[in-house]
């Protein structure tokens, strides 16, 4: 019995290695490669009177393994009894990715303008972080969580810093 067991170990041993081998193989992206994501978003009251719909897009390019840099591009459109709107974000960002193989959390910062119907049209920033799990070498999913404050001018950066709101997204992202 024992030798039985030996044995199929001995036997197993090889699938384990070719396992880990093909781990190790993981490379992810590199400085170069491109990257688009796409997440979306909705919610309706029971009697569908008030609905929000939202999707939300980025393009950006790792300028080093690490350094990803794009644009982020958010459109959302609500309806209620009283008011149909569509607004809108466009933000550039920096995100610093750290290397965990498959798993790569993700720290940054974003800029840009709110804009649209309903809305007081006006400049956005925050930090904002995250997580990719990798399902292959080019495509992942994603969780992001964004802190977003506004303001019209310089001058309103530090009294706007406390009145902003968290903006999340899940989603699913490509590299190329």
């Amino acid at each position: 019995m024992k030798k039985t067991l030996l044995l199929s170990a001995l036997l197993a041993l090889p699938a384990f290695a070719t396992a880990q081998a093909q781990e190790v193989e993981f490379v992810g992206p590199q400085a170069g490669d491109w990257e688009v994501t796409i997440s979306g978003s909705g919610s309706s009251d029971n009697d569908f009177d008030n609905t929000t719909l939202g999707v939300t897009g980025s393009a950006g390019k790792y300028m080093t393994d690490n350094v990803l840099v794009g644009v982020r591009q958010t459109l959302n459109f609500s309806d209620s009894e009283d008011n149909t709107a569509l607004t809108g974000a466009t933000r550039v960002f920096a995100d610093y990715v750290f290397d965990l193989g498959r798993w790569r959390p993700y720290i940054g910062a974003s800029a840009g303008g709110i804009y649209g119907e309903g809305v007081n049209n006006s400049f956005a920033a925050g930090p904002e972080l995250g997580v990719k799990y990798y399902a292959d070498d080019n495509t992942f999913i994603y969780a992001q969580t964004e802190y977003q404050f506004t303001f019209q001018d310089s001058d309103d950066i530090d009294d706007a810093f406390d009145d902003g709101g968290f903006f999340h997204a899940i989603g699913v992202g490509f590299n190329f």
